[in-house]
């Protein structure tokens, strides 16, 4: 993986009658724009602190990048000091169908700098006729358990360890983190924002979808086109559905963040009240005003950073021993 340079955005298609192939060359086209030196303005800029690098992840059948954020060698002290016990915290981007880490660099590159931790985000598989929804599901929680499973190799600490999704690496995040309860695999804590919950036949039935139905960051259209990508016939939605998981209760702490302006508020919303009424620890986060994947566009996002704050500081109180 690499980055590109001046690349121009390509024009939102029409979601609602996009083909096999026009989905292809949009992706590809948008992916080259967000991991572009351009995107930068919108994106914003790595934090100086933070070395990145991508790696190549071996697993069942498959080889899959991650890109990785440690503390940058010349910060020296307490970082130094530890850099083989290092926290780790899982990152998995947002887009469904579009999307690559290098869009959360800002955000990532501050985490690990600041926490400190080592950051590693999945670069999933992407939605697509022949790629559903569950193969994402597959690479986070493959990533997730290789990295635990070999932390030496990595530096980190395998006792303190998090995950962190936004939008559908949310979606990700949550059913990482219910997996990792069933597999005896302690989470501190998961950070889930603009969450997608619910990928059933009630996926568009909460308020917030109709009142926010068109928005710059998200519409309905983008929405229907993921759903259909997410679930094919034959699938089990409810099996992708967070809100729908069987037991939630005995997960790591949560913070769930929920741009107001967002689709997918409620989804949040839902999930945050589903978490409480389990017992397990919840933070529901309300930021006004703020669109979808908010936390992706500091340069544009006036919100982002005290976003940004929060999840450090969130992160910071959970993965400190």
């Amino acid at each position: 993986m690499s980055e590109a340079t001046a690349v121009t955005r390509p024009p939102e298609p029409d979601f609602s009658a996009m083909t096999a192939e026009e989905l292809v060359a949009y992706r590809d086209a948008e992916n080259r724009f967000r991991a572009s030196s351009t995107a930068r303005a919108i994106t914003g800029d790595p934090d100086p602190g933070a070395a990145i690098s991508w790696r190549q992840v071996a697993l069942p059948g498959r080889e899959l990048p991650v890109r990785v954020y440690r503390p940058a060698a010349e910060n020296g002290g307490r970082a130094a000091a530890r850099a083989e016990e290092l926290p780790l915290v899982l990152h998995v981007h947002g887009g469904g169908f579009v999307g690559t880490a290098v869009q959360s660099d800002w955000v990532n590159s501050h985490l690990a700098a600041r926490l400190p931790a080592v950051v590693v985000s999945v670069e999933h598989r992407l939605l697509a006729p022949d790629s559903p929804l569950s193969a994402a599901v597959e690479d986070g929680w493959d990533v997730l358990r290789y990295v635990v499973q070999h932390a030496s190799q990595w530096g980190i600490d395998p006792a303190r360890t998090a995950v962190f999704g936004e939008s559908c690496g949310a979606l990700i995040s949550a059913l990482t983190t219910i997996r990792a309860r069933e597999a005896g695999l302690r989470l501190k804590a998961q950070v889930l924002l603009n969450l997608v919950a619910d990928v059933t036949e009630t996926m568009f039935d909460h308020v917030s979808v109709t009142e926010h139905a068109r928005t710059p960051t998200l519409a309905v259209p983008q929405l229907q086109l993921f759903q259909r990508l997410a679930v094919p016939s034959g699938t089990d939605p409810r099996a992708l559905s967070p809100l729908y998981a069987d037991s939630v209760n005995g997960l790591a702490p949560a913070l769930v963040v929920v741009p107001t302006h967002d689709p997918l508020a409620d989804h949040g919303r839902r999930y945050a009240e589903r978490l409480r009424t389990a017992g397990t620890p919840v933070r529901l986060s309300e930021y006004p005003g703020a669109g979808h994947a908010f936390l992706s566009l500091p340069g544009v996002a006036p919100q982002a950073e005290t976003a940004r704050t929060e999840i450090l500081e969130f992160l910071r109180a959970s993965l400190t021993v």
